[in-house]
């Protein structure tokens, strides 16, 4: 068996600036990416500033990072970054700009090069130091080493190629109060998805198998939270942190399957939140695993059976009516990507991913 998971992390309030020695250790001028205004409102970005500072490191923000980050973006932050004489990175927020923020450092690490660099397996993965702050819970981006990026030319979401892990992950559940319901359904929901396809999954392990129990455990605590039938605590911030980051940890060394395979089609065309869209066909995903890894994974979430669980999908997310040409190409994109098929341990053809489907 096999485990790896390379990232220092520190998870406890103020984080940041009480470990503003080790931010500061990774260089000299960092490049700060974000999004458009969250890492603003929820603290983040202004205890990234505090910790530089007082340690008399400068810095600079790029914070034009979209919802499913494209490699015409990297690109354009990486110029920025090199422009901006910066010597390492600082990704701030959900999985868009942590995931944005690992291909620019390492596009940032090779100058010369242009984006085609980044889908060349073949390449160094060399990159400048790394530090990743998750503002959401679902991703787990903090502690993996995935880069999901979309190519506008060709409407295509995948991961580049390079295994890019983090030097840094400060997980602080103070960042989380900001969120709205709808951003913590959708992410938890993506917590959810990355367990379990986490454990049903041909590459999962007795340690892997470890993580994801208590990634569902604490899932589990703030199903409530969720449904809006209490309001959160730090602590229930934390554990929501908590449990992405197990996921995280899970599919850093399985991979993810077939319900990430389906859902990039209806994020890309239907305009559906990554989470919710894994979400949409998770108990298809369950229904054809075998009893037992079923009966396990639903006993520690809390659910009595798929039934129980689309309950809760649908209380939380929401139930859409999808147009049937955006589903036959979900599955179309799975039937061309055999590293999907080949995860999933048992028989997956497409009679099968029809059944999940529709």
């Amino acid at each position: 068996m096999f485990f790896y998971m390379p990232v220092h992390v520190y998870s406890e309030p103020y984080c940041i600036t009480r470990h503003a020695d080790a931010l500061a250790r990774l260089g000299k001028r960092a490049l700060i990416v974000t999004g458009a205004s969250s890492a603003k409102r929820n603290g983040s970005l202004q205890d990234t500033v505090q910790a530089l500072e007082e340690k008399g490191v400068t810095w600079c923000l790029f914070d034009q990072v979209e919802e499913n980050p494209s490699t015409d973006t990297v690109m354009k932050a990486r110029d920025f970054g090199l422009s901006e004489q910066a010597d390492f990175v600082i990704g701030i927020g959900g999985g868009s700009p942590m995931d944005a923020a690992k291909a620019i450092a390492l596009m940032m690490q090779h100058p010369a090069e242009d984006a085609s660099y980044m889908e060349d397996k073949e390449k160094d993965s060399g990159r400048l130091p790394l530090a990743l702050i998750p503002t959401t819970c679902g991703t787990g981006s903090e502690v993996t080493a995935v880069s999901v990026l979309t190519r506008k030319a060709t409407s295509h979401k995948s991961s580049i190629p390079h295994r890019i892990f983090a030097d840094l992950a400060f997980l602080d559940g103070r960042y989380l109060q900001m969120a709205s319901p709808s951003i913590l359904a959708n992410t938890t929901m993506d917590t959810f998805a990355h367990l379990v396809e986490s454990y049903i999954n041909t590459a999962s392990t007795l340690y892997v198998r470890a993580i994801i129990d208590q990634g569902l455990s604490l899932w589990r605590k703030n199903k409530d939270i969720v449904l809006r039938q209490r309001q959160a605590t730090e602590e229930d911030f934390f554990t929501m942190l908590n449990a992405s980051m197990c996921g995280g940890m899970a599919i850093a060394h399985t991979g993810t399957t077939v319900p990430h395979g389906l859902s990039y089609a209806l994020t890309l065309k239907a305009n559906m939140p990554h989470g919710k869209a894994c979400g949409y066909f998770m108990k298809g995903y369950l229904d054809e695993a075998s009893k037992e890894d079923r009966n396990h994974i639903l006993s520690l979430a809390g659910f009595k059976d798929t039934d129980d669980f689309l309950a809760y999908y649908r209380a939380t997310c929401g139930m859409e009516t999808i147009a049937t040409d955006i589903l036959e190409s979900s599955i179309q994109d799975v039937l061309k990507t055999p590293a999907k098929l080949a995860a999933v341990p048992y028989t997956m053809n497409e009679s099968v991913l029809r059944r999940i489907v529709f």
